[in-house]
């Protein structure tokens, strides 16, 4: 039915259609569109996780059966949002919007804010990683600890580590804060992976994990895990 309506639109081509969200990304990686039309809910990535890998690029109208993603979609500065089933009127008011914005040069939300805003009322469950044309999907509870890196963050999980362009602030207003504790200016540790901590002299400390690895534990820090001990 899109294509349909989209048929009557002459400036409009098609460059790619995706049956999901791992697809997508690809696909504007690729091909660089202007205008994505965005489901929310699809097999593999949601929309709002397309939009943290896409980064910043073409105008999003998100096209989706479920409204309850509307506040969320405005937040990320989606272009509309139109709920199923929609008129083809309405969906050349969208493109009319999305023709405005494409004109004034304005383009989709920078990562972060999508990450945020997929994340709103439930802690962070996976973290996305793009790694050239891969993406790696990395289950929060797989996690060993996140050390800060300039402007991007180390993510340990087993024997890799993961490169983030993102700020150790976010990951921990937006991961379990039951279970990540910061545990010093620069590293997140999951408290499971705890085995011990250690005093290497007066206020200075350090945390033991399960796999032997050595993290610093400043004053602060364990002031945040001694309540878990």
């Amino acid at each position: 039915m899109l294509r349909e309506y989209l048929a009557e639109h002459p400036d409009v081509e098609i460059v790619a259609e995706c049956a999901n969200g791992f697809e997508a990304v690809k696909a504007v990686n690729d091909l660089q569109p202007d205008l994505l039309l965005l489901d929310i809910q699809m097999p593999k990535l949601d929309g709002f996780e397309v939009l943290e890998l896409i980064g910043p690029g073409p105008a999003v109208v998100f096209v989706t059966a479920f409204d309850q993603y509307a506040l969320r979609a405005f937040e990320v500065h989606a272009v509309d949002y139109l709920l199923k089933p929609f008129t083809a009127e309405r969906l050349t008011r969208s493109l009319d919007l999305a023709q405005e914005r494409i004109g004034r040069g304005q383009a989709s939300p920078p990562p972060a804010l999508a990450m945020e805003a997929r994340h709103r009322k439930q802690p962070l469950e996976r973290i996305l990683v793009r790694d050239g044309p891969r993406v790696h999907v990395i289950p929060a509870a797989k996690i060993d600890y996140v050390e800060a890196q300039d402007d991007y963050v180390g993510i340990r999980s087993g024997s890799r580590t993961y490169l983030k362009q993102e700020t150790m602030a976010t990951l921990e207003e937006l991961l379990d804060r039951d279970k990540f504790i910061r545990i010093h200016r620069s590293y997140l540790l999951n408290v499971e992976r705890l085995a011990r901590i250690e005093l290497l002299a007066k206020d200075s400390r350090v945390a033991i994990l399960a796999d032997g690895t050595e993290l610093p534990v400043s004053r602060t820090g364990y002031a945040r895990l001694k309540p878990l001990l």
